[in-house]
């Protein structure tokens, strides 16, 4: 009695027997071979937990066809802007009109004659024009109260006269004391200022500076030469004459450090280029002279020359691409030329050409333009 036993199918086996199935994966492998079960990928949760993801930068592999993942771009750090003491900002002095002054050292001179009249050595000329009647204790001489008078009235005559100052439009003082800035006078005509100050004169008109010859470079990296024109003024004599040790220099240094920074085209070139540099050197040059109280309104480029070292090449290479230019330009006449005349001819029935004798009127056409065009250029 034979036995029979049941074949329990396999479950990657079809069970009518067909082909062979392909199991499904259940595992994925990520780039670090880390095994992770499908399930774990789709399954439900109904109150899923934000897990919080840094940003990782991961390089390219080689040999495995990856693309290469952008890295976050550095931010540089901005840039101090150049500044001075906060409390350096310029304020009006306090000064008086010249007429108190003038009145000051007068009265000194009064005081003066009158001390001396008092002590009796007032010579008779000087008493008799100035109407003084005689003193009585004549030939006394001076004492202590005679000294005293003297004294005040020479003090207060050299006040006087010596605050006196004439002030002139579009120049300014800066006063100090003891090395403490004491304010800035802007006024005009006669003024008084108190002698014990200290007095810097600055120009705070509108003003133009031509540079001399300063390095720069094209947008290539070329050597330039280049002669700027700056228009500037001092807006805050406080900080320009205090804050740095001159301000000329230091605008100077500011001008060739933004050419350092701009690309500047030669001369012949677009004008919309010289324009683009002007500006950013005027902005530039703007936000660091703005620190130490200068306004710059324009810096402008206004003579701009090849460097004697790479003149010549650059003389050669532009000639070059002009007449490259040139002859571009012509043969784009010359063919356009030559394409009017064969359709005028074709389309107004005055010829019929085949294929070959189309090309041979074409060739001839364009020897002729081309002659022609080449012996009317200079």
């Amino acid at each position: 009695m034979s036995t029979t036993t049941a074949h329990t199918p396999d479950s990657d086996e079809p069970p009518d027997g067909g082909p062979p199935v392909r199991p499904a994966p259940r595992l994925i492998h990520n780039e670090t071979t880390t095994e992770i079960p499908v399930h774990l990928l789709f399954r439900d949760d109904p109150d899923p937990v934000s897990v919080p993801l840094r940003p990782a930068v991961v390089a390219r592999r080689q040999g495995t066809g990856e693309q290469p993942r952008l890295r976050r771009p550095v931010m540089a750090k901005p840039r101090p802007a150049a500044a001075v003491d906060p409390s350096l900002v310029e304020r009006p002095a306090g000064v008086l009109p010249g007429v108190a002054g003038v009145a000051a050292g007068l009265g000194g001179v009064a005081g003066g004659l009158a001390a001396t009249w008092w002590a009796g050595a007032l010579p008779p000329l000087v008493a008799h024009a100035l109407y003084l009647p005689a003193y009585a204790g004549a030939g006394a001489g001076f004492g202590p109260a005679q000294w005293a008078a003297c004294a005040g009235a020479g003090a207060l005559c050299l006040f006087g006269f010596g605050g006196l100052a004439r002030g002139v439009t579009g120049r300014a003082w800066v006063l100090g004391l003891f090395g403490r800035y004491r304010g800035t006078v802007r006024r005009t005509g006669l003024v008084w200022i108190n002698p014990l100050l200290f007095r810097r004169r600055v120009d705070v008109r509108l003003r133009h500076w031509r540079s001399e010859v300063m390095p720069a470079a094209d947008g290539n990296g070329v050597a330039l030469r280049v002669v700027v024109l700056v228009v500037w003024r001092v807006r805050d004599t406080a900080r320009a004459m205090l804050g740095v040790e001159d301000h000329e220099t230091y605008l100077r240094e500011c001008v060739e450090a933004a050419l350092a920074r701009v690309p500047v085209e030669p001369a012949g070139t677009a004008r919309g280029s010289v324009e683009v540099a002007a500006d950013a050197l005027t902005r530039l040059v703007s936000a660091d002279a703005a620190g130490i109280g200068l306004e710059v309104f324009s810096v402008r480029p206004v003579r701009v020359e090849y460097a004697p070292e790479v003149a010549p090449a650059m003389h050669r290479r532009r000639i070059a691409a002009l007449d490259a230019r040139q002859r571009a330009g012509m043969l784009a006449g010359v063919v356009d030329s030559v394409e009017d005349t064969v359709t005028r001819l074709t389309m107004r029935g005055l010829v019929e050409l085949d294929d070959y004798e189309r090309k041979v009127l074409v060739r001839d056409l364009t020897v002729a333009f081309c002659s022609g065009r080449a012996e009317s250029m200079p």
